[in-house]
């Protein structure tokens, strides 16, 4: 079966998150243009691979309302910044020429409860390389105590209620025992974000690896 992309990023849903300034909103062609407040920041890795197409089609499914949602793989969870916007993409920028491009494989189909009621895919193979990235990158301007242990993952669906979640796993596990495509993912590149729970924007992306390795001299 072929399955039709999405568009636009989810994460879990951060309680109160400290507020800061939208002046230096802009939003982009890409996502909602609402001006938006309890800015928060975060680098993901955006899946166009048939695993995240297979994503965005089961989420359209099971979860409609939330259907503005790009797949991707988070590897710095929301959070705020210490510092500009340029301290941050300059601090992304080094550590991203640092790290090659790197391959994972998506695992079985599990749930965050009781902490959340969010279903996702769980990355099996290579997640030690988002770790060690998530690790190198909570510092200085991304310095943040995080109030979950860190997890690769690919979301499905955050259901509203915890008793929406039997049902929905049990679906997505069918869904994804069926799937026959490819479960790897590569990741090449990152996606600096900006944000609140509901509405994401691009503010750059950057490369895995350093710019002669990309240019193949």
């Amino acid at each position: 079966m072929r399955y039709q992309a999405a568009l636009r990023p989810d994460w879990l849903d951060y309680s109160n998150p400290p507020a800061l300034s939208a002046a230096a909103f802009r939003p982009t062609r890409r996502y909602n243009e609402e001006p938006m407040t309890s800015l928060l920041y975060a680098a993901i890795a955006y899946v166009r691979s048939p695993v995240g197409i297979f994503v965005e089609q089961l989420r359209r499914e099971l979860h409609p309302a939330h259907t503005h949602a790009d797949a991707h793989l988070t590897i710095l969870p929301p959070r705020a910044i210490r510092g500009t916007e340029e301290q941050a993409i300059g601090l992304l920028t080094e550590i991203c020429r640092s790290t090659a491009p790197f391959e994972v494989t998506m695992g079985d189909v599990e749930t965050f409860l009781p902490l959340t009621p969010t279903v996702f895919i769980r990355v099996a193979r290579g997640a030690y390389r988002m770790r060690e990235l998530h690790d190198r990158m909570n510092r200085d301007a991304f310095l943040c105590e995080e109030p979950w242990p860190y997890m690769p993952h690919l979301t499905i669906v955050k259901a509203d209620e915890a008793d929406e979640v039997p049902k929905v796993i049990e679906i997505a596990r069918e869904r994804w025992k069926e799937y026959s495509d490819t479960r790897k993912v590569r990741i090449a590149k990152l996606s600096f974000v900006k944000g609140n729970a509901e509405r994401w924007i691009d503010l750059a992306a950057m490369p895995l690896g350093p710019a002669k390795a990309r240019d193949g001299s």
